[in-house]
């Protein structure tokens, strides 16, 4: 092995994972940061890798490709995992592992790493793309080589070899951010019965503390793809930035969630999504204006699939850009406007408009109307129950026969 590109992230793992490539591989290594919109996470990171050893320490701003690319196309076909999860890492991890592997593919490298442990799902995303985009790279991944076995033990390891880390005995959450969501694991958390901490969220007020006045939002959607707030064009990065601090504000956004990892082991995350539970909010209720019954019934049917696709790392998959395909061709008319009232950790839909409206309040109205024949219900009633008609009839000729006998 002569040069390894490693996802960093400058997190305990990876800053261990850095200083242990060195020491047990003997050769270059590369860093490739994403900055998917970690805020404070990112400052001083190139300086960190390249004094733990980094050759050469990549860092590049990816916020808007990856809410166009991924976030985006994801809440318009609708995918929840388990109906509760937005895919908020799930779909953080493609878009990376495209980079690091672009990445590797610049600089001639044999191989790349991740800080993925051995028990969860990102492992598979990171691994599952280098098979799709580039199967000659070797994979690095220490949690399936090394002794550590637990957090505590990087630490421990972190501490010998006076790498710096943020991360504590005392706070030990394994924490992912983006533009999108955070999400919190490990700790007091792996209590299920133990209700999470207060302190432990960062970027939405607890509900009863939240405005005691609504917030109401007007968000424009083009094509399904949110593109105006309150009247205002605006690009991806700015719509979420936005989105995440009113919603924020207002407690919108927190899940507490027992899932199913890919794996086969169930794990409980608590998610912080504010702007990406406004976004499915409104986009669904535009949905329900402007696409007919059985497209919509369908795509509910795809929107399960596609999240399945995206949590269990196939993005890059013929099966996910066919069903994208088809996302697309339903949002060719998903176009207009919502307004949404926030309070209180709440998001609700309380207006929604469309030029391409299929609500038409003279068939809709309880009132007098000239353009529905109530009469001719009975007709269809006759027509769609005959199945069940017929049914019956035998029930009742084979119940006399048997009396009969």
């Amino acid at each position: 092995m002569m040069k390894i590109v490693l996802a960093y992230s400058g997190g305990l793992d990876t800053s261990v994972i850095l200083t242990w490539l060195r020491e047990n591989y003997d050769c270059e290594v590369i860093t490739f940061t994403a900055d998917l919109g970690q805020e404070e996470e990112l400052g001083g990171l190139e300086a960190k890798a390249k004094a733990s050893g980094a050759s050469k320490a990549y860092i590049e701003d990816i916020r808007a490709e990856f809410l166009s690319e991924y976030a985006f196309p994801t809440m318009m076909a609708g995918a929840i995992y388990e109906r509760q999860y937005l895919l908020g890492t799930s779909f953080a991890r493609p878009i990376t592992a495209k980079k690091l592997i672009e990445v590797a593919n610049k600089e001639g490298a044999d191989a790349v790493a991740h800080g993925c442990t051995g028990k969860g799902n990102d492992q598979v995303r990171f691994e599952l793309a280098v098979k799709a985009l580039n199967p000659r790279l070797k994979v690095i991944a220490p949690w399936r080589e090394w002794d550590i076995r637990s957090r505590e033990d990087a630490l421990a390891y972190a501490a010998t070899h006076k790498i710096p880390v943020t991360a504590t005995l005392k706070s030990i959450y394994s924490r992912d951010r983006n533009i999108w969501h955070l999400s919190h694991e490990g700790g007091p958390l792996e209590d299920p019965w133990q209700a999470p901490p207060e302190d432990l969220y960062m970027l939405t007020s607890a509900p009863e503390k939240a405005p005691d006045e609504p917030a109401y939002l007007t968000i424009t959607f083009e094509k399904g793809v949110p593109v105006g707030l309150g009247g205002q064009r605006l690009g991806p990065v700015e719509m979420m930035t936005r989105l995440n601090e009113v919603g924020g504000t207002h407690g919108v956004g927190r899940l507490d969630l027992v899932e199913n990892r890919l794996v086969g082991i169930k794990s409980r995350g608590v998610y912080e999504t504010p702007g990406g539970t406004i976004l499915y909010t409104a986009h669904q209720a535009l949905e329900t204006l402007c696409l007919d019954r059985d497209t919509m019934h369908y795509k509910h049917l795809v929107g399960d699939r596609f999240a399945e696709l995206v949590y269990y790392g196939q993005w890059f998959t013929p099966l996910r850009e066919a069903l994208s395909a088809f996302v697309a061709k339903t949002q060719e008319t998903v176009t207009g406007t919502v307004r949404v009232k926030l309070y209180k950790g709440s998001c609700t839909q309380v207006g929604i408009q469309s030029p391409y409206s299929l609500y038409r309040e003279d068939l809709a109205t309880f009132g007098q109307d000239q353009v529905y024949n109530q009469s001719d219900a009975r007709g269809f009633i006759n027509l769609f129950g005959l199945p069940l008609a017929v049914r019956a009839l035998m029930q009742m000729e084979r119940a006399g026969d048997l009396q009969k006998e």
